[in-house]
């Protein structure tokens, strides 16, 4: 290490807020987001029902979401961290002309891949809906050319994000999404108010419904990007378009190609799966939804936690500290498990109640509810894996390995690629429900795969992980969340039974509430009690407020 990155290094810390703070603040921010986006997500069930008009819109939606998901969880912006923070620390202007290069690319790109798939939107629905006899290609189609141009603003979105989180900067693109989800539910109301229905046979393009809802779409994700760009200038950056070339962008683009074959195989699998759940009708919604729950306890805890490290570990890898990058890796792990184990167990226990108190309402009905709730409660194991995955892989692209991630992705999609088809031909042909826990299992155990397969190629790239401290972390969560819930299903059968409650949405409601208030604190206080590491700054601050009073 030389003498001007050990004198630079303490500086650095200084200025950077500590893992725990810059995950706390954007905390808040996650959950209101999460909060707004599954009213969002409650009200487009309820206007437009969770079968042949909620699959063709989950249907197109999915390739700009899907993108989202590759991009803002993690791809691009784990790709892109590391290069700033490098710039950052070797650049003269602090990484500002770097930055400017990447943002220029990135849009010229991102344009041209939105046209072309604009372009190519009867194709991407052929190929989405081949095998799908309960399918409306030309509705899927219509959809997909209004929500298609909000591939270009998840994409700023991304690079945006990536430029303030690498001058520390959490909480603005956290809280960005919330204008979304606020624009998404005025379109829903408006939609909701328009006299008549959506014209399905034909499909019209002037349709008022169709262009309300597809363009309100597009316009929400734009609106997200779009705030970004002042809180960018307050940090004191300026932007300018840069077309010339910098030696390090041929490091970036060989980073970008794996990136790009990265999210190929992600197309890839998201194109099976919904050939595969558009066999049964509302089969897609159920996945799509059941999916989003799932991701609300890791979008709040998971993401806060691994945006603050990624510039730590990026760091620790520009000074090839392995050491540190091994410690942040074990840190993040048993983090994972001990803040979303629990959450994984509520929605065990009560998934069916989760999908029925939230989605059983309006076109949707108990039905949809149910099979939401029931795709829930068995994939849920697969909450802490994917986490884990995720940290992983970010681990690797904070080493500026862009082709490992992109090996593990091929292997992981392989092997729900293979669990989907294996689900589809054992459940009852047209049986929604059946093909939604099916395919929502098929995409849990390929994230548990993928967990044990990058945990062990980083051994070999890290050497000693200390992984039996992690697995050991890991069973101690299960054992607090089992006896935890178990004491808490026990509580809200007793209320039920002692009270009465005949209205299954209302019963619902109540084992929620009950289960929750009552599981989650145990948990957390039974891993107090087995002297889980990471619970002793929580039970400090306890005694100290216990102190105080």
């Amino acid at each position: 290490m030389s003498e001007t990155a050990t004198t630079t290094e303490p500086e650095q810390q200084k200025q950077a807020p500590s893992v725990a703070k810059a995950s706390g603040s954007m905390a808040i921010a996650t959950i209101v987001s999460r909060a707004t986006g599954l009213l969002s997500k409650v009200l487009l069930v309820a206007v437009i029902g969770g079968e042949t008009l909620g699959d063709s819109y989950q249907a197109a939606s999915t390739l700009p979401t899907m993108i989202n998901e590759l991009l803002l969880g993690g791809v691009l912006t784990s790709v892109a961290i590391p290069l700033l923070v490098r710039a950052e620390k070797e650049d003269g202007d602090g990484g500002e002309s770097y930055a400017q290069w990447l943002i220029t690319m990135g849009t010229l790109i991102l344009g041209i891949g939105t046209v072309l798939a604009m372009a190519c939107a009867p194709l991407l629905t052929d190929i989405y809906i081949a095998d799908s006899k309960e399918a409306n290609p030309a509705l899927v189609t219509a959809f997909a050319y209004l929500v298609l141009p909000g591939i270009v603003f998840y994409g700023l979105t991304a690079l945006l994000s990536a430029v303030l989180n690498a001058r520390h900067v959490f909480g603005i693109p956290t809280w960005a999404p919330v204008l979304n989800n606020v624009v998404v539910i005025v379109v829903l109301g408006v939609y909701a108010m328009l006299p008549g229905e959506m014209t399905l046979n034909p499909v019209r393009m002037t349709d008022v419904h169709l262009l309300v809802l597809g363009l309100g779409t597009a316009l929400g994700v734009a609106v997200q990007a779009s705030v970004l760009v002042p809180a960018l200038k307050k940090t004191g950056f300026r932007f300018r378009w840069r077309f010339g070339w910098d030696s390090r962008l041929s490091e970036f683009g060989g980073l970008a190609f794996w990136v790009l074959l990265y999210v190929g195989l992600g197309l890839a699998s998201m194109t099976v799966l919904t050939n595969v759940a558009t066999n049964a009708k509302g089969t897609l919604t159920a996945f799509n939804y059941q999916w989003l729950i799932a991701q609300v306890p890791y979008g709040v805890l998971g993401v806060s936690l691994l945006t603050a490290l990624m510039p730590k570990m990026s760091r620790a890898a520009a000074h090839n500290d392995n050491d540190a990058i091994v410690r942040d890796l074990l840190f993040g792990n048993r983090m994972s498990s001990i803040l979303l184990m629990p959450f994984s167990a509520l929605m065990t226990v009560s998934g069916v109640s989760i999908g029925l108190a939230a989605f059983a309402y309006g076109e949707a009905g108990v039905v949809t509810g149910t099979r939401i709730g029931l795709a829930l409660s068995l994939s849920a194991f697969s909450l802490v894996p994917y986490a884990i995955t995720l940290l992983q892989l970010r681990v690797f692209y904070a080493m500026k390995d862009a082709r490992t991630p992109t090996y593990i992705q091929a292997l992981m999609v392989a092997v729900r690629i293979g669990l989907l088809f294996v689900f589809l031909n054992v459940s009852t042909p047209g049986d929604a429900t059946q093909l939604a826990v099916g395919v929502s299992l098929a995409m849990s155990l390929s994230f548990v795969f993928g967990a044990v397969l990058g945990q062990v190629w980083l051994r070999v790239r890290l050497g000693r992980l200390r992984t039996g401290f992690t697995v050991w972390t890991v069973c101690q969560t299960v054992v607090a969340s089992s006896l935890a819930f178990a004491a808490a299903k026990g509580v809200n059968w007793l209320i039920q039974h002692a009270v009465g409650i005949p209205d299954l949405r209302m019963a619902s409601w109540v084992e929620v509430v009950v289960v929750t208030l009552i599981g989650l604190p145990l948990s957390y206080g039974l891993l107090a009690v087995f002297r889980v590491p990471e619970m002793k700054p929580a039970i400090d601050k306890i005694n100290q407020l216990v102190r105080r009073r």
